[in-house]
């Protein structure tokens, strides 16, 4: 009598065809590494220090119980973009909101561009949560300018000149209502 063995099946590649796919997916696995907040950081060079005129600046502090405070008046958290477009516009050049300079500025000429600065403090005790919405309506101020200056002269949303690639239009815009938020180190009681 004859034994009947099963044929052997080589698996020898079987590691190959293995690794090359974990190589296949590695390499054409993609990421989302977009979070957090866009911010642009300021130069290593420390000795060119801006003098900031007093009335191109405005204040707003988060305190250790979570109140805000602009230009030291407590505000709500919706009062914050108000307050923010309010002094980034100053559209009737008061002396105590901030100055205007004359820049060119390309698809829409000779344009008047606040020097304004926005400083952002807040007290070590704030809550995390309290300083991104303060965070976000802030950004919320530029984002609505930006919009309504984006509508007016193309008819179209901020974000949309920069979907459908008009990058001369998006940077013309940016460049006239410039995001300017400084960042002060925690304020220590």
């Amino acid at each position: 009598m004859r034994s009947k063995n099963a044929p052997e099946i080589n698996a020898g590649s079987m590691a190959d065809i293995a690794f090359l796919l974990l190589v296949f997916f590695l390499v054409t696995t993609t990421m989302d590494s977009e979070f957090g907040m866009t911010r642009k950081l300021p130069s290593l060079d420390d000795t060119t220090q801006a003098q900031i005129r007093q009335r191109n600046i405005l204040e707003v502090w988060i305190n250790s119980n979570n109140e805000i405070m602009v230009q030291g008046k407590q505000v709500s958290i919706a009062e914050v973009s108000v307050l923010a477009k309010e002094f980034i516009l100053n559209s009737q050049n008061a002396e105590s909101m901030p100055e205007k300079k004359l820049r060119t500025v390309p698809l829409f000429g000779e344009v008047m561009v606040s020097k304004q600065v926005i400083s952002l403090k807040n007290d070590n005790n704030t809550s995390y949560g309290t300083y991104l919405m303060v965070q976000n309506e802030l950004s919320k101020a530029y984002n609505d300018l930006r919009n309504e200056l984006a509508n007016q002269k193309f008819g179209k949303d901020f974000k949309v000149l920069k979907e459908e690639h008009q990058i001369a239009a998006y940077n013309s815009i940016k460049m006239i209502y410039p995001q300017r938020i400084s960042e002060a180190e925690p304020f220590m009681e």
